[in-house]
């Protein structure tokens, strides 16, 4: 018997691979699609990634590495809630983090090589933080087409990106909205429900107003959102032309985060050690 078992682990970690990859492939397609997630795909992904992953350790690994699983998964776990309640992250984002720790809480060596050459320290021990640390980094990608958008907006209309009632607005504020918003027509905000405004219209009990711009986007509160810069724009207090975060879906920036850091590596590390010589 033990010479069959012996050979079953690639295929364990063939299907821990597998598993990640699709559940993350058919979670950002959702994302994308309606930007909500079934807890069905973490319900099913789950324990199916805890079995399998449980099973290789307990065959193949000490019970030192056991624990080590479950550090990995723990501090996986504690600092994807850390970002959710923190506002950096949605809730399909921190359980997609978590399932990652449950099926590769450690770069899956036995089949893989990363073919940047550099398996980082982090890779061995907290896979899911490098998944992480990519996504982040491919962050750059939609900022620097939004920030090309806005400078095209800018000499297109002749117009300021942060006009009549921003004055007060605090410099970083402006900056987050400038790199993660681009100004759109309210009709267009209006037409595309995946669109979130990124500002928002106060008014006191004197009918004196306050345009204020916004750095998370609430899904519960778009509606009366847009329901007050309609009222605004109609009525001539604003201009037409509202700060708008297209909201792509971080899920998709993790699945690709994934695949680099299973197939190339660690972003960071990479750079670090470019940087190090």
């Amino acid at each position: 018997m033990l010479p069959t078992v012996l050979t079953l682990q690639p295929i364990f970690e063939a299907a821990r691979i597998s598993l990640t990859l699709i559940f993350l492939f058919y979670a950002s397609w959702s994302d994308y699609k309606s930007r909500e997630v079934s807890n069905v795909v973490w319900i099913i992904s789950a324990p199916v990634a805890f079995a399998l992953t449980f099973t290789e350790l307990f065959f193949y690994y000490s019970s030192d590495t056991m624990l080590l699983y479950a550090v990995s998964f723990g501090f996986t776990t504690a600092f994807a809630l850390i970002l959710f309640y923190a506002g950096g992250f949605g809730g399909a984002d921190a359980k997609a983090l978590m399932c990652i720790a449950l099926a590769l809480p450690f770069y899956p060596q036995e089949l893989l090589n990363p073919l940047s050459g550099e398996l980082s320290p982090i890779s061995r021990m907290l896979f899911p933080i490098t998944v992480f640390s990519n996504a982040v980094i491919l962050v750059v990608v939609p900022v620097a087409y939004i920030v090309l958008r806005n400078l095209y907006w800018r000499g297109k209309t002749g117009r300021k990106l942060f006009g009549e009632g921003h004055q007060n607005e605090p410099f970083w504020r402006k900056l987050l909205v400038l790199i993660t918003g681009y100004k759109l027509p309210l009709a267009k905000l209006k037409e595309k429900w995946h669109l979130y405004p990124l500002e928002d219209i106060e008014e006191n009990s004197e009918n004196r107003f306050r345009r204020k711009l916004m750095i998370v986007s609430k899904d519960e509160g778009r509606d009366a959102t847009v329901t007050r810069l309609t009222a605004a724009v109609e009525s001539g207090k604003i201009q037409d032309g509202i700060w708008t975060s297209p909201g792509l879906p971080m899920l998709i920036l993790i699945t690709a985060g994934a695949i680099i850091a299973l197939f190339y590596g660690d972003i960071v590390w990479i750079l670090v050690r470019l940087l190090l010589g």
